[in-house]
């Protein structure tokens, strides 16, 4: 495989995913990355853990600068879900990052799909290893980058180059729930 890195297997996803069905109003707190038009990622639930203090946005209306240079912060939703915490930090180690950046989860739905996209931007150069763990998945959805498509099984973790055109789809019947970090490492 050209694109696909898997780095890790066996993370023990139930304890978060519990986590999250206990506190369904952690979803869709933050829209900003739905609400974009065009955005490859409309429909697409999901929960904020961490990235750029959005509180100085709200207050002005404006996200003008948002994904601006920054230093992520944590959102109230990490401090609800720290059954996350063990997963990130071990990560973090396993690719000796050096600085974390912006975390988030991600709900597909059965009949979903974040379409065809890549991704650029500061937090994309800046945080230059994005690591997906599927938290619970299903045969039937599947990552595609550029002509290499994997199935994600849950607990496993992957790396690829989201600057590349990427897209997942769930043609399957139960939601396909992702934990996605960024973390920049010193090549």
């Amino acid at each position: 495989m050209r694109n696909f890195v898997k780095i890790g297997q066996g993370i023990d996803t139930a304890p978060l995913l519990l986590a999250i069905a206990r506190q369904p109003g952690l979803w869709n707190r933050h829209t900003i990355r739905q609400d974009v038009e065009g955005s490859p990622h409309a429909g697409i639930p999901d929960i904020w853990l961490r990235y750029n203090d959005e509180k100085p946005f709200k207050e002005k209306g404006d996200y003008t600068g948002f994904n601006d240079p920054h230093d992520p912060v944590f959102y109230p939703e990490w401090f609800a879900l720290p059954q996350v915490r063990p997963i990130v930090f071990g990560l973090m180690a396993r690719v000796e990052g050096t600085r974390l950046g912006g975390i988030l989860i991600t709900k597909i739905p059965p009949g979903g799909r974040v379409t065809p996209h890549a991704d650029d931007g500061w937090h994309v150069k800046h945080y230059n290893t994005k690591l997906y763990v599927p938290l619970q998945s299903n045969p039937k959805c599947w990552n595609r980058v550029e002509d290499e498509v994997v199935r994600m099984a849950p607990g496993d973790v992957w790396y690829f180059d989201n600057t590349k055109e990427h897209e997942v789809v769930n043609e399957g019947e139960d939601d396909r729930i992702t934990l996605i970090v960024s973390i920049r490492c010193e090549k």
